[in-house]
């Protein structure tokens, strides 16, 4: 059945990574919040960081819309969903405009979800050291593909107003929305995966209202609003299916600044298929809450590995659990710690869960970066052989075995600039790891394989 509904919204993009992307769009939604705007916010593409900003401001989880990983109904799906109560929906896009999955075509990219979600862009350019060039940039974004609606642009890192005023008269006529200057001292901090995950004391209230101010100051905020005002009428096909089941088992979520990388739409499914989820601290619990399985997802481990190799008590009620039989999954970070040790950048070994062989060895340099498919090898607590998803890795470190054993993978994983296939998803009973952040709706059956795996270790 067709259904429509109105809900204003504006995508912010760039010319690639590091333009200021998240810095605008934390600053955007505290300026329309201040006016009495409820706001949603969104993150396209695989970033499990970024989301984490957007869901302290807002107040309310952050959704990724990736069209690889999902495919466009399940992005109009968790769009609209997440949308439902909010005034305005602020998306962010991922690195460049057009950079996606392939060189060739727009899959993947910021461009084809603001095709999808009919989405008006506004596109933010560094503007360090340009004049009439920042015209032609603009130019080349606008004809590059005319399906993509950019309606205005906004420059960043501007040298004074009167950079700014040198640049409006060289876009005409094209609408530059504002300029906003360097605030080094203001930037958020980075770290090897990108930005620090927001905490508290990043996105302190003194940094929101300074971010607020500057686009309050700097930025033509009722044109911004009306643009995203004008957003057509969404159409949409209604996802069938997506009601959620009489909870029937306990899961465990490792939640704390160890483990926070989760795609917010894997949690609502198994939440659909059933799942209680119930949020527990590995470096700060001391006793692990009665759940029948476990889900570890990535984060940190290795900043806080003496944390979790001296928090023993819970150490020994996850063995206990996984020697129940109780399904365990776990996810980069979350591998990590079921290995017997990780080994950090300073060649000190921390003592871990144990339960995959091997050593975690932190890296200095990036070890696997991008999209992947897996193939199941055999049967796990996901499915049955020949169950196939989509993923994404960015890892620093290795799983290191002391000997190759071929009945400890169940995965086929193959990159996407790659036809070759690697072993991976390390398992052991009803436990399995692996470096790949999985997109459940890129297989919606496994959230509910997941949950019937923990209902049959539970009767």
């Amino acid at each position: 059945m067709l259904h429509e509904l109105n809900i204003p919204r504006i995508l912010i993009s760039g010319t690639g990574s590091g333009t200021g992307k998240t810095t605008l769009v934390v600053g955007l939604t505290k300026a329309f919040q201040a006016r009495g705007i409820k706001v949603s916010a969104f993150k396209c593409g695989p970033d499990y960081l970024d989301p984490t900003y957007h869901s302290h401001t807002t107040g309310k989880s952050c959704q990724n819309l990736d069209g690889w990983l999902m495919g466009k109904e399940s992005v109009l799906s968790s769009f609209i969903e997440a949308s439902r109560d909010s005034d305005l929906t602020i998306i962010e896009g991922v690195m460049g405009l057009f950079d996606g999955h392939s060189p060739h075509s727009d899959i993947g990219s910021t461009a084809e979800i603001a095709k999808w979600l009919q989405a008006p862009v506004i596109a933010l350019i560094d503007a360090s050291g340009m004049a009439r060039t920042f015209a032609a940039i603009s130019s080349g974004l606008l004809n590059y593909d005319p399906e993509v609606p950019i309606q205005g642009f906004i420059a960043n890192f501007v040298g004074s107003e009167g950079h700014t005023s040198v640049l409006k008269s060289a876009m005409e006529p094209f609408p530059l929305l504002g300029g906003i200057p360097k605030f080094p001292e203001q930037s958020f901090p980075e770290r090897h995966l990108g930005l620090h995950s927001a905490t508290a004391k990043i996105l302190s209230n003194e940094s929101l209202s300074f971010w607020k101010n500057i686009c309050e100051s700097y930025l033509d905020l009722d044109e911004i609003l009306s643009i995203a005002r004008k957003a057509p009428i969404l159409s949409f096909q209604k996802e069938e299916g997506r009601v959620t089941k009489q909870s029937v088992c306990r899961i465990g979520v490792a939640k704390d600044n160890a483990f926070h990388f989760y795609y917010e739409e894997n949690l609502r499914r198994l939440q659909e298929s059933g799942a209680e989820l119930v949020y527990f601290s590995p470096i700060n619990d001391k006793f692990l809450p009665e759940v029948d399985g476990l889900y570890l997802g990535g984060g940190y481990p290795e900043l806080h590995a003496p944390a979790l190799s001296q928090n023993t008590n819970l150490l020994k009620d996850i063995r206990d659990l996984a020697g129940s039989g109780a399904p365990i999954y776990a996810e980069c970070g979350g591998l990590m710690y079921l290995s017997e040790e990780i080994q950090d950048l300073q060649g000190v070994s921390h003592p871990m869960l144990g339960l995959i062989p091997g050593k975690t060895i932190m890296g200095p340099k990036l070890k696997a970066l991008g999209y992947v498919e897996v193939h199941t090898e055999k049967g796990t607590i996901l499915g049955e052989a020949g169950t196939r998803f989509r993923g994404h890795q960015f890892r620093y470190s290795d799983l290191v075995l002391e000997e190759e054993r071929e009945e400890l993978y169940s995965y086929k994983i193959r990159k996407r600039k790659s036809d070759l296939s690697t072993p991976e998803g390390y398992t052991n009973g009803n436990i399995l790891g692996s470096y790949v952040h999985a997109h459940w709706a890129s297989n919606p059956s496994i959230p509910e394989n997941f949950v019937n795996a923990c209902m049959r270790s539970k009767n």
